[in-house]
Formats: structure tokens, sequence, C-alpha cells
């Protein structure tokens, strides 16, 4: 198990102390990303929210983890199927050791 570590980061201007197990450079780089997240919310808002922005970015963050899980388990459910087409691809190729 990592040690605790505390990470500075900075979000609008905002420094926020982080205590994680993560390699700070990973925290730094989700502060990174959320900060380029609200970045670009703000750019389609009308007026300077920041509380409105971090809400928008985080539910674009959220959207962006629900799809991502929702890609992993169709490729995780079809992976025995792949896996069985290529063992019946390879048999035919190299037949076994019995076979020989």
């Amino acid at each position: 198990m990592s040690e605790m570590q505390r990470v500075e980061v900075e979000i609008l201007g905002q420094k926020y102390t982080i205590r994680s197990e993560a390699d700070p450079k990973y925290v730094r780089d989700l502060a990174a990303y959320v900060e380029k997240r609200v970045k670009s919310v703000e750019g389609q808002m009308r007026g300077q929210d920041p509380v409105k922005a971090l809400a928008l970015a985080a539910l674009y963050i959220a959207d962006e983890l629900f799809r991502a899980r929702e890609e992993l388990s169709k490729f995780e459910g079809d992976l025995p199927k792949r896996i069985g087409a290529m063992v019946d691809l390879l048999e035919a190729i190299v037949p076994a050791k019995g076979q020989r």
C-alpha cells in the first residue's frame, strides 16, 4: 500500500490540498483535466459563474465515465467470443499435437 501524500493543485484560481495514495503527477493531471473541462464549459456559458461551470464540467466528466464504462462492458462481454474465434483460427492453421 502506498503512503498518503499531500498534493497541492489549483483549479480556477483556488488552491486545494489533496491527500492521496496516488502518484502526485496523476493527481495534478486529474486537476489539470478538470480545469481544462471547466474552461471549455465556460466558453459555452453566458456570464462568469464558476460554480455553474464546475457543475456542468462535472456532468460532462460523469457522462464520459458512464460512456467509457458502457464501452468497456461491451468489449468485455464480447471478449470470450473473440478469444474462441482466435483459438479456432489458430487450431485451423496449426494442428493440435495429436493430429501432427
